[in-house]
């Protein structure tokens, strides 16, 4: 049979393949992974804004240049370097508002809400304060609101998990339950932590509000919470079941994941957290009413700085990076408006118009990026 090969037609279906020697093209999946420094820097960051986290981390950056040249130029009336600023609200307000986002991100990645937030903010410190008073050691009070933050998600949890109540409707009534129980608990009158841990040279006061100057040790609290939430939720076998119980529980149950067991960690990990950042809240303002009026904003803020930080409202999607940011966001709006515009009756109306406004932005950067 002749060899049409070499006067240019195409060889005949009975031609036999060439050998494996012949062929000089190898294509592996190692030729696709990046070599150099830059390269892998750019490769890191796309898996960043894939989830949103990148590109509201440049809205936050350049909103910080814009406080301190504006700072720098007119120190007087603009007072955003001023220590007092600085320690005294943004490194107090930052980091309640950032753990608070991490908890309550982490149950939106599993696809849950939990609508009762203030309530049980406020019902943890209750707790706190009233097992320190009885006691008479503080750390016992604090181990109590971290029982407590626990143990009141997990109510919360089991009543969405076992009998399928949307977890809106749910929490939303068992919010309204736990301000009963903090009215209950306390009575109506405010409930205050003993002064003596509210002064300098307290270990408590030292490990949860000490001024360092510049910063206070909230800032510390934060990073710690993002370090170890970070590391378990993104790579942490863990982890990776919220999320897959998030984005489709159907295909979780398929490689033998239990959707209630994911389900229920999610809100013992939002419990937790919570307790701890009553623990914090009372630091700072080392007074609360017990039926969690006062306390009911940062549920709102706590979602919003979740979702403005790259965090799926259906679930399956989110970033610890991102949901720290997206606090930080937030309040360093509410800080720029009241220390440049003394915008403070007008405070919810300009947060509300931003939060939307970097949740378009970051959705359509999203869209981008897929």
């Amino acid at each position: 049979m002749a060899d049409n090969s070499s006067n240019g037609h195409e060889p005949h279906v009975m031609t036999a393949p060439l050998a494996t020697e012949a062929v000089t093209t190898i294509r592996r999946l190692a030729d696709n992974q990046p070599t150099t420094r830059w390269a892998k820097f750019a490769h890191n960051l796309q898996f960043i804004r894939g989830r949103g986290a990148f590109e509201i981390s440049i809205v936050a950056a350049l909103l910080v240049l814009v406080y301190v040249a504006w700072g720098v130029i007119d120190p007087e009336n603009f007072k955003f370097l001023s220590s007092a600023n600085l320690s005294g609200v943004l490194t107090q307000s930052i980091p309640l508002l950032g753990i608070l986002a991490i908890a309550v991100g982490i149950l939106m990645v599993a696809g849950e809400f939990d609508l009762s937030l203030g309530f049980a903010l406020a019902f943890n410190a209750v707790i706190f304060i009233r097992v320190a008073e009885i006691s008479g050691n503080i750390w016992l009070g604090v181990a109590a609101s971290l029982a407590s933050g626990t143990l009141v998600a997990l109510i919360n949890g089991a009543i969405v998990v076992y009998t399928k109540i949307p977890s809106f409707i749910a929490t939303l009534g068992m919010g309204f339950f736990w301000g009963g129980a903090g009215l209950f608990v306390n009575g109506p009158n405010a409930v205050a932590l003993p002064t003596e841990h509210t002064k300098d040279g307290d270990l408590f006061h030292f490990v949860f509000a000490q001024d360092f100057g510049f910063f206070r040790s909230q800032i510390v609290w934060l990073v710690l919470v993002g370090v170890v939430a970070w590391f378990f939720l993104h790579r942490h076998k863990l982890g990776n079941h919220i999320f897959a119980v998030g984005g489709n529980p159907a295909a979780a149950m398929a490689i033998s994941i239990n959707p209630n067991k994911v389900r229920l960690m999610s809100f013992a990990i939002y419990g937790f957290l919570v307790g701890l950042a009553s623990v914090i809240f009372i630091a700072r303002i080392p007074s609360v009413s017990p039926s969690g009026t006062t306390t009911q904003d940062f549920m709102l803020f706590a979602i919003a700085a979740a979702v403005v930080g790259g965090t799926s409202l259906v679930g399956g999607k989110g970033s610890v990076i991102g949901m720290i940011v997206g606090a930080a966001l937030i309040e360093l709006i509410k800080d720029g408006l009241i220390l440049g515009f003394n915008a403070g009756i007008y405070m919810q109306l300009f947060v509300g118009v931003t939060i939307v406004l970097a949740a378009i932005f970051n959705k359509y950067m999203e869209g981008k990026a897929s």
